[in-house]
């Protein structure tokens, strides 16, 4: 376990990873990020928990699925791309869903589990997006506006699982699935 970090996420369906997997191979040519993320690896994160105990691992398990077997499945509709880090020189590129006060609720679920159970989180605000590259690389300046054609189409899709995922660095896709928590 030494060296793996672990993280909850929003489990993205299949249709959703392939969808933005063929947005991002369009991209690509034109936009040179340093590392483009493996489609398996879409998600969104809602507690990033880093180096974990087995022990308090266990613990979040239990909170978690406890908070979340009174929870239901909600929709969720793919809104736009963007950018984290300076707009001429992104570190990271991003797809975002639109607002979602149900997305939020289960964050704060999972988020408040975790803290329960000892972890110390990144206390920043929520903001849901799907890391879908890093570190921009290109000679020119990166440009938002050029991004204009490859606009997202707004897909309305069901979140319907929270994962428990282990990052393994030496392998791709990078992240397991340890444990899988049903919306009903």
């Amino acid at each position: 376990m030494e060296g793996h970090h672990y993280f909850f996420a929003l489990l993205l369906p299949q249709h959703i990873k392939s969808y933005l997997h063929e947005k991002c191979e369009q991209i690509k040519m034109e936009f040179p990020f340093k590392k483009w993320v493996h489609h398996e690896d879409y998600h969104i994160t809602l507690a990033f928990l880093g180096h974990a105990q087995e022990e308090q691992l266990e613990k979040a398990d239990m909170y978690v699925k406890d908070v979340l077997s009174h929870s239901e499945g909600f929709e969720l509709a793919l809104h736009k791309l963007g950018v984290f880090g300076r707009q001429d020189s992104p570190r990271i590129f991003w797809a975002n869903t639109k607002e979602s006060q149900q997305l939020t609720d289960i964050r704060k679920l999972v988020y408040d589990s975790c803290t329960k159970a000892g972890f110390k989180l990144d206390p920043r605000h929520f903001a849901p997006h799907i890391t879908l590259a890093r570190n921009w690389e290109g000679k020119d300046r990166f440009s938002l506006e050029a991004l204009k054609p490859f606009a997202l189409e707004e897909i309305i899709f069901t979140a319907k699982h929270v994962v428990l995922y282990e990052t393994h660095l030496n392998k791709t896709p990078k992240y397991v699935i340890k444990k899988t928590y049903l919306l009903c």
